[in-house]
């Protein structure tokens, strides 16, 4: 009786995930089916994985854009932020079931990122109007949609910085 080699640790390696730009428009690029959505997921809270969860669950596949350390810092959310380096941050995120690729970005806005990758649908969380953000004519312009996930109320990751620094 012979048995089967085991599957190789590297599938679980949330490494395999990260991915240049150029490497997730080369693979994922114009794909209908493809989800995208970003942020700075400085500390990884409930409220997020949800909103992952129910963005994935909107498509084939999920691509997650995360603000690169200036990036983030130029956001205003505290000259101590971000918490996580940008590296950690991406490799937490790469590590859920729900997110297919992460790729890094240094802008203050994804747009570039978007339009290398034209997904179908690009999503954010609830408290975003997406039709003040400069992503949604973007994404129209190739034939996507843009779509506000609800709000979970009670996660926040600038909340929860208060309440350990209280």
């Amino acid at each position: 009786m012979t048995t089967a080699a085991p599957e190789p640790l590297d599938r679980f390696d949330p490494a395999r995930k990260l991915l240049s730009q150029d490497e997730a428009a080369a693979r994922y690029g114009a794909q209908p089916g493809t989800v995208f959505t970003n942020g700075v997921f400085d500390v990884l809270h409930r409220g997020h994985v949800a909103c992952l969860a129910a963005a994935r669950a909107l498509g084939e596949r999920l691509i997650v854009g995360v603000n690169s350390d200036a990036s983030a810092r130029r956001l205003g959310k505290g000259p101590d932020r971000p918490l996580n380096r940008e590296q950690d941050r991406a490799f937490l995120l790469a590590g859920l079931e729900s997110v297919d690729a992460v790729v890094l970005f240094d802008e203050d806005t994804p747009l570039a990122v978007l339009a290398k990758l034209k997904p179908a649908l690009y999503v954010k969380g609830g408290d975003y109007d997406m039709a003040q953000l400069a992503e949604t004519p973007l994404v129209q312009s190739w034939g996507g949609r843009s779509l506000a996930l609800p709000f979970i109320d009670g996660y926040s990751t600038t909340a929860l910085v208060r309440r350990i620094r209280a």
